[in-house]
Parts: C-alpha cells; structure tokens; sequence
C-alpha cells in the first residue's frame, strides 16, 4: 500500500529531525526527553532526591530523565495505559489512572509522600479535527491537574502538555487559583509549526 503524501513527509521530517538523532545517541526512549531536559534546565524541577509523577509516560522518555536526575534518592512513578519496559529506580503501573482501582494504586505506591512534582506529556490519538482533538486534550489536562492538586506537597509544581485552542485560557484562569505561577513554556524541542505547549505551574497552594 503506498503511503500518503502527508504520512511520506512526515517520516522525512522526523528521520531529519536532530532531535531524533541526538536521542538515538543519547540512549533516549523519544526526543520528548529534549523538551523536559531544556524546561528543567532553566526552572529546576528535578532536584536531587525530589519525588515525580510521570502521567502518560510511555515509551518513557520523560521517565528516564527523571531518574537520572533526581538520583537514587529520588521516587519516580510512572504511568500509561500502554506497557512501557521498566526505567532503573522507578517504578511503574500499567493502566488508565482515571478509573478508581489504578488511581488507587498510584497513591498506594506514593504512601504518605507528598510530591515535588506531577508531569504530564499526554495526548489523545489525534484525529486531525480540532473540533473533536482539542476537547480530548483538554480532558488529558484536567485529568492531570486533578491528580497533581491531590498528591503535590505545598509549593509543588505541576508540567503539563496542553494544545492551543478552545479552553486555553481558561484553563490557566483555573491553574492561577491553586498554583503562584503559571507560565507557558514552548521548548526548541518542540517542532514550530505544533499547537501543542507547556503549562508550567509552580507553588502549589491549594
């Protein structure tokens, strides 16, 4: 079957991409570990023996820069619904932390930690329509900032991927009321012409 034009240019596109080259050298899962490497760079999320939650994690490549940088005094849990292989000094559950019983297990695995902080670099299967994807993302977000206000020690700070579009601003209107900072954050890792960016937000007060 013969591929189309759009899915042709986009293997070109990311067998060119340097960031996919840098991440085969590198020994990273995805170049999405790029992104979380600048962002930490210059706010200091990952400090030694700081406790992460990694939502949506797979195929890890956030997870494995966490661990790297918290040491081995630090706690790095990772999530997604689709298996992931292990990362050294973390842990992982497989499932979707929306329903009860994996939620459950998320904070039988934090116990009485509160943590430093909660990642997300989720995104739905992209249909191509906003109208239909942008609802979808936004939902991932919610999702996300739901658990971080639940598990984020005072001061705690939440990174979350979040799509341009309907519910943008709202949604940082809703963030400022449980988090001093809330900033926007587009990483050179992510491709120019991408909707998507970061919302940090940092001093959790809630």
């Amino acid at each position: 079957m013969a591929r189309s034009k759009s899915s042709s240019r986009w293997l070109q596109e990311h067998f060119a991409d340097p960031f996919v080259k840098k991440s085969q050298q590198d020994g990273y899962r995805s170049r999405a570990s790029y992104k979380l490497i600048e962002i930490d760079d210059k706010y200091k999320l990952l400090k030694p023996a700081s406790s992460v939650l990694d939502l949506g994690a797979a195929p890890g490549g956030w997870t494995q820069v966490a661990a790297q940088r918290v040491g081995s005094k630090g706690f790095v849990l990772a999530t997604d619904i689709l298996l992931m292989d292990t990362v050294a000094e973390t842990n992982f559950i497989q499932g979707d932390f929306s329903e009860d019983e994996v939620f459950d297990q998320l904070l039988g695995e934090i116990a009485d930690r509160r943590l430093d902080l909660v990642m997300s670099d989720m995104a739905p299967n992209l249909s191509g329509m906003k109208d239909i994807d942008q609802p979808r993302s936004m939902y991932l977000v919610e999702l996300a900032l739901d658990i971080a206000t639940k598990t984020l020690r005072p001061g705690g700070s939440f990174l979350t991927k979040v799509f341009h579009g309907s519910g943008f601003d709202e949604l940082f209107k809703q963030t400022r009321t449980s988090f001093d900072k809330v900033t926007a954050v587009k990483p050179s890792a992510s491709r120019p012409r991408s909707r998507e960016t970061y919302m940090l937000a940092r001093g959790f007060n809630g």
